[in-house]
């Protein structure tokens, strides 16, 4: 008989990242965060691109990047001094897989929830002057504020609502849903011919016009109309 009682890990697991459920006590688990970036013709503008209709691109951010919660508070992170804002449309998938067709991927939503895209644009922009990959911006800690996950089998498949963000009672963005270039199964369908989707992905659908710097003490309010709200104070 074995008396290895030696412990099946060598370290301690870290806690798996997880998102509330609207008016539940279930947890959403998350496996991994894809983000789409320029989904907003007038984003795109902003940023100095083409509006035009080309194939979508993605990065993305580290699961345990999620701050979770209706009502968050987002420490202002080091080695910046330039931090961005960006309100999103966030796609939890129940399910996935490869070449997903365009006619199907909403079967793969679980439900839909209220991010922040929070971006370090001095560093993503000198890593894009440099031709560097972006997530030193982009994957840093608490950078993707969410709200609770509602659930698509209560409230739909929205494709259409505003889309809004206030700072300190400021508007400082404004969209809406049927504005994306890209919508959420066109965005699920060519995602699944890039990566293998999994149940608990998440998907950050990109960010209307408007985006800019927060500083320490700032309170942001934003939402989406058909969904839910998300309150981030800076720290």
């Amino acid at each position: 008989m074995s008396t290895d009682t030696q412990p099946a890990w060598v370290i301690t697991p870290p806690a798996r990242a997880t998102l509330p459920i609207n008016n539940r006590s279930q947890r959403f688990p998350v496996h991994r965060v894809y983000c789409v970036g320029r989904n907003y013709a007038a984003h795109a503008v902003e940023m100095g691109h083409d509006p035009d209709r080309e194939p979508p691109f993605f990065f993305q951010k580290n699961p345990d990047n999620v701050l979770a919660g209706a009502d968050v508070l987002f420490p202002y992170p080091s080695a910046s001094s330039d931090v961005h804002h960006e309100i999103e449309l966030v796609v939890a998938l129940a399910s996935g897989g490869v070449d997903i067709p365009v006619e199907q991927a909403v079967d793969c939503v679980w439900g839909y929830a209220v991010g922040l895209d929070m971006t370090r644009r001095d560093l993503q922009a000198e890593a894009k002057q440099r031709g560097r990959p972006w997530e030193v911006g982009k994957a840093f800690e608490y950078s993707a504020p969410c709200s609770p996950v509602y659930a698509a089998a209560e409230i739909g498949h929205p494709a259409q609502g505003r889309v809004w963000l206030t700072v300190n009672d400021q508007l400082r963005q404004e969209g809406d849903l049927a504005q994306m270039i890209w919508k959420v199964p066109e965005i699920i369908a060519y995602l699944s011919r890039l990566f293998t989707l999994r149940p608990g992905d998440l998907i950050m659908t990109g960010t209307p016009a408007g985006v800019g710097p927060v500083q320490r003490g700032d309170v942001l309010l934003g939402g989406i109309d058909s969904i839910g709200q998300l309150r981030v104070r800076v720290s």
